[in-house]
């Protein structure tokens, strides 16, 4: 009975979600405007947004075809192909998934069906062969993925494209988000993509069910830094627009600030209780605390037990 009803549970809120996607998409259509926002980013590089759930997308064109990085849910891959077809006339050849969240895999079925060869990390295929938990309040799991949309290409370390004239690097970032979040970087359009290890419009989700770190996650930040010339744009996995290598260093410093600040009070002695209630981040809240879903109430307990242990 308790399995019976975390997946009605489940159900409900997967099904609130779509429901907020489609509004967005009848919205759009009410408005004559696209469900994509597409930004040139730079080089053979744009990126598409949608103004609400869902991860921000890759797109990697020129004459021997389009790589895209993430497809959001299934019910966007209408939008999804509309919005490539108006960058360019090329076939969609390749899909990479950055990790394994739905809203940046859900259409793989789809492009799976137009031909499209998936790749993902290994971890990546390994948890598309069971259900899927994603750490919402207690964690919500979603059904098996069909067997189509799981990746046919995988890698342990790292893949390379020499495509569209250019090299396309693809590697495994330290466990952070989760334990299988790969990096994109466009050599010579000099664009990252971080996938949701990187974020500008809220405090960083550790998915713990999927191995996720936040130590983890500030060692993949400083890897994908260490990476950003002056000129590099980084395409976040959520967040308004792409960004620079600034953009990066203000995510650094909220999650060194975030760790040094609760180190400081678990030297004192303070139980998690008295974290929580001390409000380490109140000053961070308006800028990285303002969804509702995930806030520092979430994140702080996973600081304090990777620092305790």
């Amino acid at each position: 009975m308790i399995r019976y009803n975390k997946h009605k549970r489940a159900l409900r809120i997967f099904l609130i979600i779509n429901a907020l996607v489609l509004f967005g998409q009848v919205s759009a259509q009410q408005n004559n405007q696209p469900f994509f926002k597409t930004y040139q980013v730079a080089g053979k590089v744009h990126m598409l947004q949608a103004p609400n759930a869902g991860g921000n997308i890759g797109v990697f064109s020129g004459e021997d075809g389009v790589l895209l990085i993430d497809d959001r849910f299934d019910q966007d891959t209408a939008a999804l192909l509309e919005a490539v077809a108006a960058i360019t006339d090329k076939k969609i050849e390749f899909l990479v998934n950055t990790h394994i969240h739905p809203d940046h895999i859900g259409g793989n079925n789809n492009l799976a069906a137009h031909g499209v060869l998936i790749l993902a990390h290994d971890s990546v295929r390994l948890r598309m062969l069971k259900e899927l938990r994603i750490p919402r309040r207690g964690g919500i799991t979603f059904p098996q993925p069909p067997e189509a949309a799981r990746p046919v290409i995988t890698y342990s370390d790292a893949i390379s494209f020499h495509l569209n004239g250019e090299e396309v690097r693809i590697f495994l970032a330290p466990p952070a988000h989760t334990d299988g979040d790969s990096f994109v970087y466009f050599t010579g359009s000099d664009v990252l993509h971080l996938g949701d290890v990187f974020r500008t419009n809220m405090y960083p989700i550790i998915d713990k069910f999927n191995g996720g770190s936040f130590l983890g996650m500030i060692e993949a930040m400083g890897i994908a830094i260490g990476m950003a010339g002056p000129n590099t744009k980084v395409i976040p996995g959520h967040g308004e627009g792409f960004t620079d290598r600034a953009g990066m260093l203000e995510v650094h410093d909220l999650l060194t600030t975030i760790r040094d600040r609760v180190q400081i009070l678990i030297d004192q002695g303070s139980s998690l209780e008295q974290i929580l209630a001390a409000a380490p981040t109140a000053d961070l809240d308006e800028r990285w605390g303002q969804v509702p879903s995930w806030n520092a109430a979430d994140l702080l307990p996973i600081v304090f037990q990777e620092l305790s242990e």
